[in-house]
């Protein structure tokens, strides 16, 4: 019988594949660092969870591939965590990436590469449902038309590092960074 966060573990990994080990100690939010590395562990001795491209990901088994637009997505949603209960989130239909439910209110991450402008036309805007475009760059938000729905524009950068600065903006030819 696995217990409740080893459980949660199991579900995330089902559902986006691949996840990095450091979005899957956040994404426990409700315990340490090392308590997460224990749960971790214990999945791994059990063979329910392995270690992808050199541990730097976990799967539930070591052939799965990454998908990096889920990843970028997760590390949007880890920026909600602290308000998003740890079932409260999945993936959804494409163009977009994870749907998760925040205050009652339902929120998609879109992650948009260069040249794929266009597939903002695909989104279905609901009452009720807001959207976060994950962007390569800040201005690429001149060349999107918009779904009638509020939007929130965000870029990921990694400078390096293995957690990236997620920084978010709002409007739309005048963004400006926000906090959330």
């Amino acid at each position: 019988m696995l217990l409740q966060d080893e459980q949660y573990v199991i579900q995330w990994l089902s559902q986006y594949g691949a996840l990095t080990k450091t979005q899957v100690i956040r994404l426990l939010r409700d315990r340490t660092p090392q308590a997460a590395e224990k749960i971790i562990r214990n999945l791994k001795k059990q063979l329910r969870v392995a270690e992808v491209s050199g541990g730097y990901y976990l799967g539930l088994d070591s052939m799965v591939q990454p998908d990096q637009r889920i990843i970028l997505a997760v590390w949007v949603l880890l920026q909600f965590i602290d308000k998003v209960e740890p079932m409260a989130h999945y993936p959804t239909t494409y163009p977009s990436q994870i749907y998760f439910l925040k205050d009652g209110v339902g929120y998609e991450i879109v992650v948009l590469y260069d040249g794929e402008q266009h597939l903002t036309r695909l989104l279905q805007p609901q009452e009720e449902l807001k959207y976060i475009l994950v962007l390569p760059h800040i201005s690429m938000v001149r060349e999107l038309r918009l779904p009638k729905a509020p939007c929130l524009f965000a870029t990921v950068d990694y400078n390096g590092r293995d957690e990236p600065d997620v920084t978010f903006y709002t409007g739309g030819e005048q963004s400006e960074a926000v906090k959330v």
